[in-house]
């Protein structure tokens, strides 16, 4: 089986060679129901102020992992994990996505992508490729810019969360608090915009200081402040609905 797997892998090896930034054998919690390999793919467009892998937001000549030392580490963990998850950065960024895709699916693991959704045409091409999606939405609509620090992020990212809610590839959507950027009324509004475009399975996950390098972010009390009743309404919104926090 692993000699099958690895001389698969082998003849799938990708041409656009995917640029990583490092790379995670086990995990449990990046795709659920799941046990995973996570690889960290280079390039960020945003400069989201809690970003916790800032590490990887540029893109460097060389890649600091290989990519061929990772499917190697692959073939190896065949029969072990389950599935590859595709997080950054930003994976749509990078040119050799769906190659890589392509050549985890040959060794018969599941695959899950995190998204931003900055690329919907890139998202579009790789969609019908995955199993799962974890897509970030920042922010409702107006919110959008003071986060990422583009202008008119929001309407790329809501183009993607469409495609996604359309391709029928079971996802999560997830948003980070933290109360200097959302209050509670914002956090009700964007809710209440994910349940009209159809969006069933949602999760709110607290903002954590590791890795982050903004300063301010990291020194101001984090703490969302969602009282049980707001809890209770966001909960009746969605089919399933988390809020993970310490």
């Amino acid at each position: 089986m692993l000699a099958e797997a690895t001389a698969t892998a082998a003849s799938a090896a990708p041409h656009k060679v995917l640029k990583v930034g490092g790379y995670t054998p086990f995990t449990a919690t990046d795709y659920p129901g799941k046990l995973a390999a996570v690889v960290f793919v280079q390039g960020c467009p945003w400069r989201c102020g809690y970003c916790h892998n800032p590490h990887l937001q540029s893109r460097t000549t060389d890649s600091p992992v290989p990519w061929a030392a990772v499917l190697a580490r692959l073939c190896r963990r065949v029969g072990l994990i389950d599935a590859v998850v595709f997080s950054g950065g930003e994976p749509t960024m990078d040119p050799g996505l769906e190659e890589a895709i392509c050549a985890v699916r040959a060794m018969g693991f599941s695959v899950g992508l995190h998204t931003a959704g900055m690329y919907p045409q890139r998202l579009a091409a790789v969609l019908p490729l995955v199993d799962w999606v974890g897509m970030d939405i920042k922010a409702s609509a107006h919110g959008y810019d003071a986060i990422t620090g583009v202008a008119h992020s929001d309407a790329p990212a809501f183009a993607s969360a469409a495609q996604v809610l359309a391709s029928g590839v079971a996802y999560e959507f997830r948003t980070t608090l933290h109360p200097t950027l959302q209050g509670p009324a914002q956090v009700r509004a964007l809710a209440q915009q994910l349940h009209a475009m159809g969006v069933r399975h949602y999760a709110l996950q607290q903002f954590r200081s590791t890795g982050c390098n903004d300063g301010a972010l990291c020194s101001a009390p984090s703490a969302a402040r969602l009282d049980a009743p707001l809890l209770a309404e966001m909960d009746a919104l969605f089919d399933t609905f988390s809020y993970r926090h310490d």
